[in-house]
């Protein structure tokens, strides 16, 4: 289709009946909306209107392309709805993306910024693939790990996530508590299926128990924490999950340097936008009473 102008005329000629009723909706001359009609018609090879005295009627092929049309047309509204609301209002989606390992120490914060800012609709995306903020797949991401480094991204330190090296009672009561650092190569581990995992406490698990002691593997954080309540051994659980679940007990003392590093990424197109900004602050601000 070369022009929307002359679908345009021949959505308006359809919703008024009249060519003179679709040039004042245009603002233009009857005139143009005959030439627009007569050209598309010739371009389709299809009469779009039945002409009569009282008006225009359109044909089945005008009805089906003036469906098409008011797709289109209310699809444009919306749009300019966006674009227009964009940076000006606390409206529409917020997409946040984020790891589901600390997917449940952010969707508390996350649901109360949505209860106070009711016209927000809240979409929170979990997974190990980086979400693509240059092509819009979200308007900001919670990661964790080394500093993200990709261009046109605003980044921002967020927080330092504690970690927590626990067991189940369970599985204590059956194997008992390991009594120091050396202890734990004694004792069987639930951890990370992938040999490259690079979070901190990884790396320390790695260098003081080895591989060989993580007898229960999986990708998925959920089954990571379900194994090892059920006690299939020792394991690392974000100190947040711990606080709230009874039937896990810590170790050992938990060290800094099992903490993972949180960022908080915008892409700098949306970093000031109304929307980014508001929940920027509130989680910023949830973190500063939190610690």
């Amino acid at each position: 289709m070369d022009s929307w102008d002359e679908v345009k005329t021949a959505y308006q000629v359809a919703r008024a009946g009249t060519v003179s009723g679709a040039a004042d909706v245009l603002g233009v001359h009857h005139a143009t909306v005959i030439r627009h009609i007569d050209a598309l018609e010739a371009r389709l090879g299809v009469k779009l209107f039945q002409r009569h005295a009282r008006g225009y009627t359109a044909t089945e092929a005008g009805a089906d392309l003036l469906k098409v049309a008011q797709t289109t047309e209310d699809q444009f509204a919306q749009l300019e709805g966006r674009i227009k609301g964009q940076g000006q209002g606390v409206t529409g989606e917020l997409v946040i993306t984020t790891l589901a390992s600390i997917s449940t120490r952010i969707a508390p914060v996350v649901t109360a910024y949505q209860i106070e800012n009711p016209d927000i609709i809240v979409r929170l995306l979990t997974g190990e693939r980086v979400f693509r903020l240059e092509y819009g797949e979200a308007h900001v991401a919670i990661r964790a790990g080394a500093k993200p480094e990709e261009p046109d991204n605003v980044v921002q330190p967020l927080m330092q996530l504690p970690f927590s090296l626990v067991a189940s009672k369970s599985y204590i009561a059956q194997h008992g508590m390991p009594a120091d650092v050396d202890d734990l190569k004694n004792h069987s581990f639930v951890g990370h299926d992938s040999d490259a995992n690079r979070a901190p406490f990884a790396i320390w698990q790695q260098a003081n128990v080895g591989r060989d002691a993580v007898r229960f593997r999986t990708t998925d954080d959920r089954v990571t924490q379900a194994a090892i309540r059920a006690g299939a051994g020792l394991g690392f659980l974000a100190s947040y999950d711990v606080q709230r679940t009874e039937d896990l007990v810590e170790v050992m003392p938990p060290l800094s340097e099992w903490s993972v590093q949180l960022w908080l990424v915008t892409h700098v197109d949306l970093h000031r936008t109304a929307k980014v900004q508001s929940f920027l602050s509130f989680l910023k601000d949830d973190v500063k009473i939190a610690t």
